[in-house]
């Protein structure tokens, strides 16, 4: 197909979904403390997602922007780390990450297999639809401290969630470990708090075997008892 078809072609689809969302109501809604979502619904059906759809950190900076249709995404989406810079861009329509920003050592999430590694080993990490920054965001907001946090004379907090990822890309088992001023505690929740698209990843693999890796993810303890990112 000549290039300018395929660019004309991704002009119509742009220009034909933007319609689609200026017939469709727009909704505002928070999905976190700092997370607020911006989407169009269908005229008959307020609560089913029906085009252009954008998430925000802070109200101003765009972590998420991509397109629903009758519910279901589409298309090709692009997740930001709220500084401007692309983290991810999936495409749901061939269910696949088109790109993955280079991950460097100041992440707040790390991993660990269970196994040792030898040097002509290949491994790669767990991916997460979504990215680094909105992927996780279901994790931290399912959480709320069984107490309430005393930080009147500033004391200290620290999370640490813990995401169990089986070989076939579920989330088996999730846990917080929470540290402060003369305790510790490992606090487990069900994963029935969670959809099942947030349960599911692309699995960490060892050599392309899948395996079973863990995720730790830092995190700060609000007073709300709620988590942020550290």
């Amino acid at each position: 197909m000549p290039f300018k078809i395929i660019l004309f072609s991704a002009f119509f689809l742009f220009c034909t979904t933007d319609c689609i969302s200026q017939n469709n109501p727009e909704k505002k809604s928070r999905f976190t403390d700092d997370v607020t979502e911006k989407f169009h619904v269908l005229p008959d059906s307020p609560d089913v997602k029906d085009g252009i759809y954008k998430a925000y950190y802070n109200h101003n900076h765009l972590i998420a922007v991509g397109s629903f249709s009758h519910g279901k995404k589409v298309g090709t989406w692009q997740f930001f780390n709220g500084r401007g810079a692309v983290l991810q861009t999936y495409d749901f329509d061939r269910d696949t990450i088109v790109y993955e920003a280079f991950e460097n050592r100041s992440s707040n999430l790390r991993y660990y297999v269970d196994r040792e590694l030898g040097d002509s080993d290949k491994a790669s990490k767990p991916y997460r639809v979504g990215g680094r920054l909105y992927g996780y965001l279901p994790y931290l907001k399912a959480f709320k401290a069984p107490f309430e946090p005393d930080f009147d004379l500033k004391p200290i907090y620290t999370a640490t969630i813990e995401l169990l990822i089986s070989p076939l890309g579920r989330l088996a088992d999730y846990k917080v470990h929470l540290v402060g001023p003369g305790f510790a505690q490992i606090i487990t929740l069900t994963t029935s708090l969670l959809s099942e698209e947030d349960k599911k990843f692309i699995p960490a693999k060892i050599n392309k075997e899948p395996v079973v890796c863990r995720i730790f993810i830092k995190c700060r303890l609000k007073s709300d008892g709620g988590l942020e990112f550290n």
